[in-house]
């Protein structure tokens, strides 16, 4: 290898001992070397240079200062090149801060940044370039911008590692009144987001600790293999403060992260497949799992806590040219949330444009284990301004699809959740409600306190729990132009001033079995509409209503079979 002027390369094996002293490393980088060397010898390795791909870059030996105030961009830069020249190996940021504007990561480079290492983006927004090969149109939320602090193209087998902070200083891209540049000069699209990946393969985030960006935190677009975990994110200093944002990637596994963000938390745009969500906590004040357009598929979230989010945790948006199906969300506690699930699919073109004569597609989601507490929403400290609509006080969980296409086979078991109540008898009233499928707020107050779905076939509902923990006068449960619905061990707090505990309109083919009123309430079940039929309740407690059945609007009482 041609050593570079300023290069003080160590080899990996030579680290050891000089981390041993200088007190700097993780346990992740220590262990980088072990696995360089584990099963083979210095025999084995090529003889061109045995330790070609494995050396450790110190951004001090090539300039940076870590003052604080120094732009060490250039010397960050020149680490990274060195490195990847060399077949790859561990750039070091060690103890320091090391004030940078955009730097491009490149292949076969585990960035490391120390304990007590600070990577900060420089508030003089010259400093930030976009890369033309990222374009801003060809895929879902694209022209967000393609501006990154660290960022890398069609890269490879790259990491970013350590205990140690990338601070985006995201305050001062915030612009002080309206019409007025930010302190850095730039804003909206151009500002940098902390980590940018473009079609990029083998890919590892972990441990590091994501500070106050300037835009989302983490933008990964069309990539592959990829793997996050450890990272505490927190950016609430201004709008669009996201925390993952994925467009169309595969293969991708997030865990053990704790997110605290002001936009969604982790957002899923375009043809997601193949992720895996678990063991982390997220709070924000609009969505943590946000899915929108293309083709969305084979996706887990699991054991998860959510707390303080009053956009809804679970939000699904579908429309022409998209698909979304095969999603599961199991073991997640929510704590202090609107909505708390909202999907929804609409007519509209919502989706990939090549497929835009297509309709949309929303099938196989299922809800298991959920424990939610739906309150009122507040506004935190770090939200910029009131903005909430009345919708967002009488939230519930909304299964929504309109016009001439309906979600397919969505399920809900082992499912408890907790309603502020509040609404009153001329909401729960309401039967017209809105052919709108976008926010879950964009509807209106829906006429139910807990569960509104609408256009839906093939609904299970096992053992699921509704209480409230004030009056509310609309019904608890509404089911609007369903069909093929399994209700089985449902226990549900009606109350005296709602019409019916549970209100069935236009719907058929549906089983309650096992059902339980909680407390009491003057009708059980209303059925409306001359098309409900082939409705069945057995084998259920419904003794502290009043009545059990009542029918409405061209409903027969044929159309329901008791035997409770």
């Amino acid at each position: 290898m041609t050593k570079q002027p300023g290069d003080n390369s160590l080899s990996r094996r030579k680290l050891l001992g000089y981390l041993a002293t200088a007190s700097i490393a993780t346990t992740g980088l220590l262990a980088s070397p072990a696995k360089a060397f584990a099963g083979g010898n210095d025999a084995d390795m090529p003889q061109k240079d045995k330790n070609s791909g494995t050396r450790v870059y110190n951004i001090r030996d090539y300039g940076a200062a870590g003052d604080g105030k120094t732009l060490d961009t250039p010397a960050l830069q020149k680490a990274i090149d060195a490195c990847t020249n060399d077949e790859g190996g561990i750039v070091l940021v060690p103890a320091g801060v090391f004030v940078i504007g955009t730097v491009q990561l490149k292949s076969n480079v585990t960035l490391h940044i120390a304990a007590k290492g600070v990577l900060l983006g420089t508030d003089d927004g010259r400093q930030y370039y976009a890369d033309n090969n990222i374009p801003l149109t060809g895929d879902t939320t694209m022209d967000d911008g393609n501006v990154g602090l660290i960022y890398a193209v069609r890269a490879e087998n790259f990491s970013i590692e350590g205990a140690g902070t990338i601070d985006g200083n995201g305050a001062r891209f915030r612009s002080p009144a309206k019409g007025v540049p930010s302190p850095a000069g730039i804003s909206d699209s151009q500002r940098p987001y902390h980590l940018l990946f473009y079609q990029c393969k083998n890919i590892a985030v972990n441990d590091i600790f994501l500070k106050d960006c300037a835009y989302h935190s983490l933008r990964v677009v069309q990539c592959e293999y990829a793997k996050f975990e450890g990272l505490h994110i927190h950016s609430r200093v201004i709008h669009n403060n996201d925390g993952f944002h994925f467009i169309s990637c595969k293969y991708v596994h997030v865990s053990k992260c704790d997110v605290q963000v002001e936009d969604d938390a982790c957002a899923l745009f375009g043809s997601c497949q193949f992720f895996t969500i678990s063991d982390s906590s997220f709070s924000t004040r609009w969505s943590i799992f946000r899915f929108g357009g293309g083709i969305a598929e084979n996706i887990t979230v699991s054991n998860c806590i959510i707390y303080e989010t009053y956009g809804c945790p679970v939000k699904i948006l579908c429309g022409r040219g998209s698909r979304i199906e095969n999603i599961l969300f199991s073991n997640i506690i929510m704590k202090d949330v609107t909505g708390p699930i909202s999907i929804g699919l609409t007519t509209g073109n919502d989706g990939v444009e090549a497929l835009a004569d297509m309709p949309g597609i929303v099938r196989n989601i299922s809800f298991n284990n959920i424990r939610a507490t739906v309150v009122k929403p507040v506004t935190p400290a770090y939200a910029e301004g009131n903005d909430f609509r009345p919708a967002e006080f009488f939230s519930c969980i909304t299964l929504d699809a309109i016009e001439d296409v309906y979600l397919e086979n969505i399920s809900l078991s082992d499912v408890h959740v907790t309603f502020p109540g509040g609404g009153t008898a001329e909401q729960g009233a309401v039967r017209d409600v809105p052919q709108i499928a976008g926010e879950y707020f964009e509807m209106g107050i829906p006429p139910s306190y807990a569960l509104y779905a609408r256009n839906v076939k093939g609904l299970t509902l096992q053992n699921v729990r509704f209480e409230k923990t004030a009056t509310d006068a609309r019904p608890a449960v509404v089911f609007d132009h369903l069909e093929d619905v399994s209700v089985n061990g449902l226990s549900v707090q009606g109350d005296k001033a709602a019409e019916s505990v549970v209100r069935c309109i236009e719907s058929k083919s549906i089983l309650f079995n096992a059902v339980r009123g909680l407390a009491a309430s003057s009708v059980f079940m209303q059925v409306e509409g001359a098309t409900s039929k082939d409705i069945s309740l057995f084998a259920s407690d419904i003794s502290k209503s009043a009545k059990p059945l009542k029918f409405s609007s061209g409903a027969s009482s044929q159309s329901v079979k008791m035997n409770i």
